[in-house]
């Protein structure tokens, strides 16, 4: 196995490959649309593979948990790295953006934050990263309210 810094087996960067959407009109249910491991921007390298030619989603840890359609509506055909501007320490994470962006043909990033003042930080470092990669990258904040629903 290989040496971890963190010494997780967990955090081994994987593709998840998907077979065919399933019809799931009779149970409801959806299919997760993750494609990648880990999610969580400490863990993921600038040289995931993945990355390449990527569509980035930046979601705050309590999007996914407050917007019921977080998987359809934002990580469908884009690549996701989560943190958590409040309880993280976010010291590293303009600089780590800021290589992804720049090792990696980066197409767009969606930033996914809630409507509370704390979150506003991930907005700002994912800000600060596009201007420090040096690329004309699309940048789009979109705001969940703490109700569910989506508020831009």
């Amino acid at each position: 196995m290989k040496n971890l810094a963190c010494g997780c087996p967990g955090s081994n960067v994987r593709t998840i490959e998907k077979k065919e959407q399933t019809d799931t009109t009779a149970t409801g249910r959806i299919d997760s649309e993750l494609r990648q491991w880990p999610t969580q921007l400490h863990l993921v390298p600038p040289s995931a593979p993945w990355l390449k030619e990527a569509h980035l989603l930046i979601a705050a840890d309590c999007t996914p948990f407050a917007y019921a359609e977080f998987h359809r509506d934002f990580i469908k055909g884009r690549v996701l790295v989560n943190a958590c501007p409040k309880l993280d320490d976010t010291t590293p994470y303009v600089e780590k953006l800021t290589a992804m962006l720049q090792q990696n043909d980066i197409k767009s990033v969606t930033v996914a934050i809630m409507e509370v003042p704390c979150c506003r930080g991930m907005a700002m470092m994912a800000q600060r990263a596009v201007e420090a990669s040096g690329k004309d990258i699309p940048l789009e904040i979109a705001v969940i309210g703490v109700d569910g629903t989506r508020r831009s």
